[in-house]
């Protein structure tokens, strides 16, 4: 027999049987009508952003081996992709650049007639509402694959008080803000700085003003890990570096605290929007981000994410479209705004045959 307990007054036989529970949350699983009314997250082809590869050449698409369905494309393959793009209602994509030659100093990355400033301008000819955003780095454009201008015995910028090898970190932001105004120049509408270099995002804002762009908003990798996630990114970008690696700028992946710091940085220097990459390792940092700073917040679902989930769907052990989807619905509900996904077109056409 059912005997109150005085303690919990509103407690009732019900209640407290398991086999006749009152409060089932299950009723808001029953259908699938259901479960759409009160789904808490949702996710759309509008919080896409779809990275690009280009490369000089003409009708080149170079299949990127460890990334299943991604290309290097030349700019005359630019086009068609495009219209593929926007056909699935994705805003934006972010431009990755493979020069025809490299230097110490990265020149094709602020040449007028570099890889980017022509990808910009053959996409905004055949979509002018294409968010097109540069990612401005120099990785891909050194000749050592670091992200800028590496202290060298006998170059002008060496400094003897540093060890050789050290990226430099002033005279790369002179670089980034001269590349910059480049593909502003060409069209570009976000400038998205991912090198870590302490002060990028003042040195960008700085220079775009200065040029006459007051109106191209920087989208700051304000946290940016030394990750081993980025494997199948260097193949595709061709950028490893050539001695060392990038844990001198890049942030410590057991670093939290340090991650709100370096976005403070970024927000006080006037970063328009936000980066956390890589993402699925760093929800905790999407989530202490957004909660701390209402500046629009992406996460880049970098391309080990994406290989693992690719490799794994392939070998059986998982449903490739089910786990993706999720992988970028537990991005979206840990706080990010857009995701940078190599996924976004699969997962665009993914998310309209299920309605």
């Amino acid at each position: 027999m059912f005997v109150a307990d005085p303690d919990k007054p509103h407690e009732s036989a019900s209640q407290t049987s398991a086999s006749y529970p009152t409060l089932r949350p299950r009723r808001l699983r029953l259908s699938s009508g259901i479960r759409r009314m009160v789904q808490e997250t949702t996710l759309s082809p509008s919080d896409f952003i779809y990275p690009l590869f280009v490369r000089h050449g003409h009708d080149v698409q170079q299949p990127i081996a460890s990334m299943p369905g991604q290309f290097q494309r030349s700019v005359d393959r630019l086009p068609d992709e495009i219209r593929r793009i926007r056909a699935l209602n994705i805003p934006a994509v972010l431009l990755f650049g493979i020069p025809e030659t490299k230097d110490a100093c990265g020149s094709d990355n602020f040449s007028t007639d570099g890889i980017i400033p022509n990808a910009v301008r053959a996409i905004k000819d055949v979509a002018p509402e294409m968010v097109v955003i540069s990612d401005m780095c120099f990785c891909e454009y050194t000749s050592h694959g670091h992200c800028g201008i590496v202290n060298t015995v006998g170059d002008a910028y060496y400094d003897s008080n540093l060890p050789e090898g050290y990226l430099l970190n002033d005279p790369t932001l002179e670089l980034l803000g001269r590349a910059s105004v480049v593909h502003a120049g060409a069209g570009a509408d976000v400038i998205a700085p991912s090198g870590m270099i302490d002060g990028m995002v003042g040195a960008l804002r700085a220079a775009l003003d200065g040029s006459g762009f007051q109106h191209t908003a920087i989208m700051s990798y304000a946290a940016k890990y030394a990750s081993g996630f980025y494997g199948p990114f260097r193949d595709a970008a061709e950028s490893p570096p050539q001695f060392g690696d990038r844990s001198q700028y890049q942030m410590d992946p057991a670093n939290a605290r340090e991650a709100l710091k370096e976005v403070a940085l970024d927000v006080a220097e006037g970063a328009d929007m936000l980066i956390v990459k890589p993402a699925l390792p760093y929800l905790d940092i999407v989530s202490a981000v957004r909660r701390t700073y209402p500046l629009p917040l992406a996460a880049y679902q970098v391309s080990g994410e994406f290989a693992m989930l690719h490799a794994a769907g392939a070998n059986g052990w998982i449903d490739l479209r089910r786990c993706a989807l999720e992988s970028l619905i537990g991005i979206k509900r840990a706080g990010a705004d857009m995701i940078v996904t190599y996924f976004a077109p699969d997962a665009a056409r993914w998310l309209d045959s299920s309605r």
